[in-house]
């Protein structure tokens, strides 16, 4: 009754195999770290599915250790809290440090655009800066930094002297989102910047450094050999570097091709196994090895070594590390003498790297390895025998082999064994792939069947050959001229996978969705009958489909009007959820030379999580970059019923950016609304009432872009907000004079970014608002907000709600009563002006999540 999957005989009984149960729960520190409520309560439901086949004592454990990891887990997010708020204090605005750095990570190449551009590119490099100065201001400690620009040839435990500018990473600390203060918690980096002058004092002389000279060598050696399309491809493969162009990018997730191009369990096995077969070769051929000793178990003992050496070659990811220590457990029994389990190695293999890394759950290449190797130790065999019935799905074709005289059933069955291999490894991952990525592949299963075998059998082996001929160039061409056809036909079936467009959209699984299935897997697990499965399985459905309606109802509430100002970094968005169900969203953030898209970044997967596919109304306050930079992006995904644009950046020309976005709005039959059919008139939008109020009735033609910004009083009920874009002294006296008392507005989105070009005394006393949203990011170079709007808030007893500070702002109404919090914080009311005080309200000190020395992490 013994199998390779989860039970064993013990006694006569079947049970769950405990290390498994232990390995599973320390791995579960990080979700319940992150998400305790959903987390506790999907252990306790599984503990409780699963009594009767893992035993008191079993479960106990599993309890201490799930506990533990999470406790462990918290300490590191709140340590990097504190670790970003050191940062952001020392870094804000952005500084030039001239500091010592050690080299503590492998350089990677970050070069796709450059190669574009006919650029040599250049690598990325973790450091650790100790002494020196930042801004004029002493360092006071060490401080970790990912720095761009660097030469290719450092290693790690190489000693520098730098010269480099220096920012706070940005964290986007949204509500819905991830915390981002795992990466922190997990590297300790809490800065970047890019290199300005660099000089070594000291090389490394580590195990580490050889291993990365040897990296760079390899590399230089791809660049010279390999076809020109196919370099990237086959330092990602061999060295795990991906900076692939962005096409392949996309071509590659949307066809769910990704793995082959990553360092997976599957390349570490054939690495160390092509080593073991050479050594094992060798060692029997020694007549005083053969004869005193074992060269299996020598073989076994070397194994291990090479495991890790090569996982820390090509990388270092979680994927790689993961499979480098179930292969560890594998080689361990074997010099034993014991037979390797699988099921034992995997569980050996999670709980080490959950013991080292309480958070490793949080690294998505260790979580796609975990849940692939899941999957094909567990349902694989099913899946086999689903598809050649009356077949036990062995995956070696049955005693008759694959030659002329095989039965039927054996063809099929080796036919089949590769599609049951990759719906396995695909049902395993696909949890995962639906919280990382906004599409699931439905020609994934096709690509992979063809792809996987070019990939594995032709692209992988030749590739690592290569890695090792330098020495015999005539050989190490022809392994660079078959390796890199096998690439580009691999990359071939990506791009016409990706090309038909044909992927299943998908919302991202709540973390209650995650427990509910994690209990209705373990009702499975532990029952008998095949009937019991199906029944567990059916329950584990409806209470998904159930939490997916709390969780559509929790992102578009009803009866109750809720503003999000979203940190974007250094740039405005607000997404508006509308009392009768509606969404619109002003703004979409976005930043000149900036890498990172606010709209894909943040915007798009804070819709997707909320279940948003439509906006009713979206407002394009001004025609400025840090404003429509990610509506692109946004819009690409969901349905627009309307576009609130001034018309300033047709008239005098925005850019193509902007271009490109009305017109593909135009091409989808988007209505393009301008100042003239908007002002004069308040307009109901999905329960809210819309007053626009400049610029009316028309552009104003002798003021710029800023001055002409969409201002918009939103209402409902006795409250109201008031957003008023970038608009500056000019405009913001028009409007009061126009409008007077009627501005009166309990929250204020801060004008151009807490500039002090805005956010004048006439305009605070008309509005008289209780909280204050400034949007400004971490990184941004203006000095925003400005000391003297941040003072004239104060003094009125306004609570301060900074992006750069917190993260974003979720203000909320129900018509009467008015809550607000920060990412991570309960709502709580909104501050009394009546009773506040100017000092009790100064530096932000008012409301939650708003408080001056806590720098909120932003991304």
């Amino acid at each position: 009754m013994e199998t390779c999957a989860v039970r064993v005989l013990r006694g006569g009984a079947v049970v769950i195999d405990p290390v498994l149960l232990f390995g599973l729960a320390l791995a579960a520190g990080a979700p319940l770290a992150l998400s305790p409520l959903p987390t506790a309560l999907g252990a306790a439901l599984a503990a409780a599915a699963l009594h009767r086949r893992a035993g008191r004592a079993a479960l106990a454990a599993a309890a201490v250790a799930l506990v533990a990891s999470g406790l462990r887990a918290r300490a590191l997010l709140d340590g990097a809290g504190g670790l970003y708020d050191g940062a952001a204090a020392l870094l804000q605005p952005p500084a030039r440090c001239e500091v010592a750095a050690a080299i503590v990570s492998s350089p990677v190449v970050v070069g796709a655009a450059q190669r574009q551009a006919g650029e040599a590119p250049a690598s990325r490099i973790d450091v650790e800066l100790t002494g020196g100065t930042c801004g004029g201001r002493a360092l006071p400690g060490p401080l970790r930094a990912r720095l761009y620009g660097a030469p290719l040839d450092l290693a790690r435990g190489d000693r520098l002297e730098v010269v480099v500018d220096l920012a706070p990473i940005h964290l986007f600390r949204n509500e819905g989102l991830r915390d981002a203060t795992a990466a922190i918690a997990r590297s300790g980096i809490v800065a970047s910047g890019t290199i300005v002058d660099a000089r070594r004092t000291l090389e490394g002389r580590s195990i580490g450094a050889a291993v990365d000279r040897a990296r760079a060598r390899v590399r230089a050696r791809i660049e010279a050999t390999f076809h020109p399309d196919a370099v990237a491809l086959g330092r990602a493969l061999v060295l795990g570097e991906t900076d692939l162009a962005p096409e392949d990018q996309d071509a590659f997730r949307e066809s769910g091709l990704s793995h082959l191009l990553a360092v997976s369990g599957t390349h570490l096995i054939l690495a160390v196994a092509g080593f073991a077969a050479v050594l094992r070769a060798i060692l029997v051929r020694v007549g005083p090895i053969a004869a005193r000793w074992d060269a299996g178990r020598i073989t076994a003992a070397l194994c291990v070594p090479a495991a890790w050496l090569y996982a820390d070659f090509a990388g270092g990811g979680g994927s790689a590390m993961r499979a480098a220590a179930m292969l560890s457990c594998a080689m361990g029994a074997r010099l034993l003498g014991l037979r390797p389990v699988g099921v034992r190695n995997f569980a050996l293999s999670l709980a080490g790297a959950a013991a080292v890394d309480p958070l490793i759950a949080c690294d998505l290449s260790f979580g796609l390895s975990a849940a692939a190797t899941a999957g094909l130790l567990w349902l694989q065999r099913p899946l086999a025998s689903l598809l050649v019935p009356g077949e036990r799905g062995r995956g070696d074709g049955g005693a008759e082999g694959g030659g002329l005289g095989a039965s039927p059933r054996a063809l099929a069955q080796k036919l089949l064994a590769p599609l049951a291999t990759t719906l396995a490894a695909m049902f395993g991952c696909a949890p995962l792939l639906l919280m990382n990525g906004e599409t699931f592949p439905l020609l994934g299963v096709a690509a992979n069947v063809v792809a996987a075998p070019i990939g594995e059998l032709a692209a992988l082996p030749f590739c690592l050959a290569h890695a090792v001929l330098s020495w015999a160039p005539p050989v190490e061409r022809g392994c660079a001229l078959v390796g890199s056809g096998a690439l580009l036909a691999v990359r071939a079936v990506a791009r016409a996978s990706a090309e038909t467009g044909a992927v299943l959209r998908l919302p991202e699984p709540s973390p209650a969705q995650l427990a509910a299935l994690a209990a209705a897997i373990a009702l499975a697990w532990a029952a008998e009958r095949r009937g019991r499965r199906l029944a567990a399985l059916a329950i584990g459905a409806a209470a998904w489909l159930l939490l997916e309606g709390v969780a559509v109802r929790a992102g578009a509430p009803r009866g109750a009007l809720r503003v999000n100002v979203l940190d974007v970094g250094q740039g405005d968005a607000i997404l508006i959820d509308l009392p009768e169900g509606g969404a619109m969203l002003v703004d979409a953030g976005g930043f000149v030379g900036s890498p990172v898209d606010p709209g894909a970044r943040v915007i798009r997967p804070l819709l997707r999580s909320r279940r948003r596919a439509r906006l009713d109304a979206v407002v394009l306050s001004h025609p400025h970059p840090d404003h429509f930079g990610g509506l692109p992006a946004v819009i690409e995904g969901v349905e627009v019923g309307e576009l609130w644009d001034t018309g300033q950046g047709e008239a005098e020309g925005a850019g193509p950016v902007y271009a490109r976005l009305l017109s593909d709005l135009r091409r989808r039959g988007v209505p393009i609304v301008r100042p003239a059919s908007l002002c004069g008139r308040p307009r109901a939008l999905s329960g809210a009432t819309i007053e626009v109020l400049a610029p009316c009735p028309e552009l104003h033609p002798d003021r710029g872009a800023n001055d002409n910004s969409f201002i918009l009083r939103i209402s409902y009920g006795a409250r109201a907000a008031l957003l008023v874009g970038d608009a500056e002294h000019e405009a913001e006296d028009a409007l009061v004079a126009r409008h007077g008392a009627a501005l009166r507005a309990d929250l204020l989105k801060v004008g151009h970014h807490g500039s002090r070009t805005s956010t004048g005394a006439a305009l605070l006393a008309a509005v008289d608002p209780s909280v204050a949203a400034v949007s400004c990011g971490v990184r941004n170079r203006f000095g925003h907000p400005s000391p003297e709007v941040l003072s004239r808030l104060s003094a009125r007893g306004v609570a301060i709600a900074r992006m750069d500070r917190g993260g974003a702002l979720v203000w909320e109404t129900d018509g009467e009563r008015v809550v607000w919090s920060r990412p991570g914080q309960p709502p709580s009311p909104a501050p009394d002006r009546s009773g506040a005080s100017a000092e009790g309200a100064a530096g932000d000190r008012a409301g939650p999540g708003a408080a001056a020395p806590r720098a909120g992490p932003e991304r």
